[in-house]
């Protein structure tokens, strides 16, 4: 048994299940995460004022599957 974790972006999720329905993963599990990557945040103006946010909304998958499922898995989370 394996354990998959995936970090992907939020508007991306929807897609990732249905792929992974797809493959026959049925399970599991999403949280909430923040993160800082490739995109290095943005300026947001608060209160007239510019603040820089450096962490930026993803959202993370936690998959556990049997040792088959392990490529599928993780050519449908890229897919």
């Amino acid at each position: 048994m394996k354990w998959i974790v995936a970090i992907i972006q939020p508007h991306r999720l929807e897609s990732v299940k249905q792929a992974l329905t797809d493959v026959e993963v049925f399970r599991l599990t999403v949280s909430d995460v923040q993160g800082y990557g490739r995109q290095r945040g943005h300026t947001e103006y608060f209160r007239g004022q510019p603040m820089q946010v450096n962490l930026i909304r993803k959202v993370r998958l936690d998959i556990a599957v049997n040792d088959a499922f392990v490529q599928p898995t993780i050519k449908a989370i890229l897919k």
